[in-house]
């Protein structure tokens, strides 16, 4: 008997164990989950018209995003070499992506390296980089991103207009870029009362379903969603019951509100 007393006491200690670990590792998490609900996402991608050359090359270092009040973002930028001709009549290439603070953005700074070349009927030409832009290519974009949002800036190169023949045979690089600016998805947000802890939140669109965890003050966001007719299913931790919500629908370069989703 005191064996089996011995046990169960044992048993309840490992319970209570785990149940703190459980609700350690959810709290943890919680804050990670909901991280990017003040934050857009933005890719920047490269695209050319179609020049005279045999190849434009042009050496990326770096992209950086300045926002409100001076606020500069270097976002993850694949460095390298990237020939222009590669990327006409509407291909493209990402060159660059991260997460920053929503709120308007005045412009991207297009970083590039001593690298740059053109190569005109077989022969190759190093092209020199006015002082100016040495510091990057500042380019102007004045958009306003909204949080949970996607979004994305193709810069487009004329690089017939951006390679320079010089007096003395030489070509110089003055880049002429033009920026197309655009949202590709949207989000879902709201919060809950009272706060559970663990609450799940899962939108559901054509059998494709998206999830993230309410933070310490109930809040929640679902961003980076394809714009559609969305179920949102709330479910809160025992003994509270889930809730649904059916037919949301979710614009591209907009956060869906649905309110404060109030357990009974």
């Amino acid at each position: 008997m005191q064996t089996t007393q011995n046990k169960n006491g044992k048993s309840l200690i490992m319970t209570k164990i785990l149940y703190a670990v459980f609700f350690s590792l959810l709290v943890f998490m919680m804050p990670a989950c909901n991280k990017d609900e003040n934050q857009a996402h933005l890719s920047v991608r490269m695209t050319d018209a179609p020049a005279n050359y045999d190849a434009v090359m042009v050496d990326v270092q770096g992209v950086e995003v300045t926002g409100e009040g001076g606020a500069a973002v270097m976002l993850n930028t694949s460095k390298g070499i990237y020939n222009l001709l590669d990327f006409t009549n509407g291909v493209d290439t990402l060159i660059a992506a991260g997460d920053l603070d929503a709120g308007t953005i005045s412009q991207i700074r297009l970083i590039l390296g001593t690298e740059n070349s053109v190569i005109v009927d077989g022969e190759v030409f190093p092209l020199s980089t006015p002082s100016a832009q040495q510091s990057g290519l500042k380019l102007q974009v004045n958009q306003t991103f909204a949080a949970g949002v996607s979004y994305y800036i193709l810069l487009d190169f004329d690089a017939n207009q951006s390679v320079v023949l010089q007096g003395n045979g030489t070509y110089q690089l003055k880049p002429v870029i033009r920026t197309i600016n655009a949202a590709v998805s949207g989000s879902i947000k709201g919060s809950i009362s009272p706060i559970s802890l663990g609450t799940v939140v899962t939108a559901t669109s054509n059998g494709v379903s998206y999830s993230t965890i309410a933070n310490l003050n109930g809040y929640f966001m679902i961003p980076g969603l394809p714009a559609g007719t969305y179920d949102i299913t709330v479910t809160p931790a025992l003994p509270l019951l889930p809730i649904t919500i059916t037919g949301k629908t979710v614009v591209i370069g907009s956060a869906t509100d649905i309110g404060i989703v109030i357990f009974n």
